[in-house]
């Protein structure tokens, strides 16, 4: 149905391109609750096909909660044009819609996108699903966390310093540190052709350039086809995991840490 809400006039999908723009949002009256629940059921029956019972797209359409011609409509002013023009080529037809359906699928795709936005609103409990004996199992199983954590020596007590949503953040992308302990610093060997080799901390590197900090403070940088680089990272592991990651696993490892109180 709304093929086109993220095509027409060359739109990008972008609702999460500022916090300005995020916070406009939010700042907007909540639609009401009834028109909200008649335009959900019009949108299931008459978009939900090709955009998901949730707005959120599928193999057959676009995800609308990104789109910025939904972010910038007000009761119908922007979607209304487009649902009663069509885009038949594009395999949207037109429709035949009063003005009250069409604020009624107004208010519904903004509930959509102030939900999807507004983080203070998601159901942390909802993060809570997994099977914490099934993620201590892969904890010291096939996770292999256990070569590097303790559940008695590092992470006790974690859960009574972190909620849910932080626990899962930090197992996942540890690497900010946020708070606790900063993560040890990855450091780095860089030998070149002639000359000695030098290690520090790694502060730079792309295909170009490798640039570390060494023992004495000195930051040294190095062309990368002039060089060997040998560089140790002690999260190595957990970026290896999020590679071998199913959902269940994610869903299992955090209700395990929840258990560390």
């Amino acid at each position: 149905m709304f093929r086109l809400l993220q095509r027409s006039a060359g739109i990008v999908a972008a609702l999460f391109a500022s916090s300005v723009g995020q916070a406009q949002l939010i700042s907007r009256p909540v639609p009401p609750a009834d028109a909200v629940e008649r335009g959900k059921k019009q949108f299931v029956i008459q978009c939900g096909g090709c955009h998901g019972a949730d707005a959120r797209g599928d193999d057959n359409g676009p995800d609308l909660v990104r789109s910025v011609i939904v972010l910038d409509d007000e009761q119908g002013s922007l979607i209304g044009p487009v649902l009663r023009k069509g885009f038949p080529n594009e395999g949207m037809p037109a429709f035949d819609l009063s003005d009250a359906q069409i604020q009624d699928l107004a208010a519904f795709l903004r509930e959509r996108t102030q939900a999807a936005i507004n983080r203070n609103a998601y159901p942390l409990q909802s993060l809570l699903t997994g099977d914490a004996k099934a993620g201590a199992a892969f904890f010291n199983g096939a996770g292999r966390c256990n070569t590097c954590h303790s559940a008695t020596g590092d992470l006790a007590g974690l859960a009574s310093r972190f909620q849910p949503a932080q626990l899962q953040t930090r197992f996942l992308y540890p690497r900010g540190g946020r708070g606790g302990a900063p993560p040890k610093p990855t450091t780095a060997t860089v030998t070149p052709r002639t000359g000695p080799a030098v290690s520090g901390t790694l502060e730079f590197i792309d295909d170009f350039a490798v640039g570390l900090r060494d023992g004495e403070g000195y930051y040294r940088s190095f062309p990368r086809d002039a060089v060997k680089v040998d560089i140790q990272d002690p999260l190595a592991a957990h970026a290896q995991l999020l590679k071998q990651y199913t959902d269940k696993n994610m869903h299992d490892v955090l209700a395990y840490l929840v258990t560390l109180k």
